[in-house]
């Protein structure tokens, strides 16, 4: 995913500043500024996340046309519709830049799916299938721990909480879980330079390959939410989520509802206050199919490296996944959600 694929988009400019902060916590829900017309919502579990990141990396590899993926699609839609969610799964076979053709599927979740008002939450299930910027392993599939698993994770999670909740405590909006496939195999110039990309030759993008297919085949038809979160890299140790160029210029409002919340819940020490360049990720197309989404994503926040140093390497497997990162992510967006 996204690689060294910084846009050109302008630093947007600085958000409004937060006033306080509370205190850190990780056992218990705390409501927004406005307690009086926010509902606090209820705990995000940080071990049922880890669970359900272990699950998808036991597969293997989730990289399309491979058993692991295969499975791994099966078990999620399984998941989701124990929850009782209204599940749907839009199949499509889609060329990489190597010429390979991709035997892939988005996985669209409801919850609610009779309330007219609806966010998305957005993630990627796929893995990348070389780790093109591990010294050692150029050529290994990825266990895609943080860059896949955790996004689907956090989703799985807050699935799963609004699924418990009595209707006395649910969320006043719909909310739909929209996985997207494919999104990882994409051609990196600095590092895959002896190799062909076909997809450029022809002008197209080659990565976001799920997410460009339900862009053009809107899933539900004419599907039009609130806004919508990606969730991308959400699971390591430390990770740092600045406000990406892309998400402040389509939905600033929802970057800054976002950021906030998570500084009120005392998780400003992952969501900083600090405005970056553009990532191409999953919300470019996205926003270009008319939902105004941001990006949640693990970047580095201060000098010329972008992204971790377990990017597309074999680092990126369980040993760097960290439950209070995954709590400070679930507990932040679903408390987003609860404030609608």
């Amino acid at each position: 995913m996204k690689n060294n694929r910084i846009g050109l988009a302008l630093v947007a400019a600085l958000g409004l500043l937060l006033a306080g902060c509370q205190d850190k916590s990780e056992t218990t829900t705390t409501g927004t500024t406005d307690a009086a017309k926010t509902l606090a919502a209820p705990a995000f579990s940080a071990d049922s996340a880890y669970a359900f990141t272990a699950r998808q990396v036991a597969f293997g590899p989730r990289v399309p046309n491979s058993a692991a993926h295969v499975a791994t699609g099966d078990w999620l839609v399984r998941r989701f519709k124990s929850y009782g969610l209204t599940v749907k799964e839009q199949a499509f076979e889609v060329m990489a830049f190597d010429g390979k053709m991709l035997r892939s599927r988005n996985i669209i979740a409801q919850f609610q799916p009779q309330a007219a008002r609806r966010v998305a939450i957005f993630a990627h299930w796929d893995t990348r299938p070389f780790a093109d910027k591990d010294k050692g392993q150029k050529n290994a599939p990825l266990d895609g721990a943080s860059d896949g698993a955790s996004g689907v994770a956090v989703a799985l999670e807050i699935a799963r909480v609004l699924s418990l909740q009595p209707d006395s405590l649910q969320p006043g909006v719909g909310v739909d879980f929209i996985l997207f496939d494919s999104e990882d195999y994409g051609y990196d110039s600095s590092t895959q330079g002896d190799l062909k990309d076909q997809l450029g030759a022809q002008g197209k993008d080659s990565w976001c390959l799920g997410s460009q297919y339900w862009s053009k085949n809107l899933v539900p038809a004419g599907y039009k939410p609130s806004y919508g979160i990606l969730l991308d890299m959400v699971g390591a140790k430390n990770a740092k989520f600045s406000r990406e160029a892309q998400s402040l210029q389509y939905a600033r409002d929802v970057v800054d509802k976002v950021w906030n919340t998570g500084a009120q819940l005392g998780f400003s020490d992952y969501f900083l206050f600090k405005d970056m360049g553009g990532i191409d990720d999953d919300h470019v197309y996205t926003n270009q199919a008319g939902v105004r989404t941001i990006d949640i994503i693990d970047t580095v926040p201060f000098g010329d490296q972008t992204f971790p140093d377990y990017h597309h390497t074999t680092q990126d497997n369980m040993s760097i996944i960290d439950k209070r990162t995954l709590k400070a992510v679930g507990q932040t967006v679903l408390q987003t959600i609860y404030g609608e």
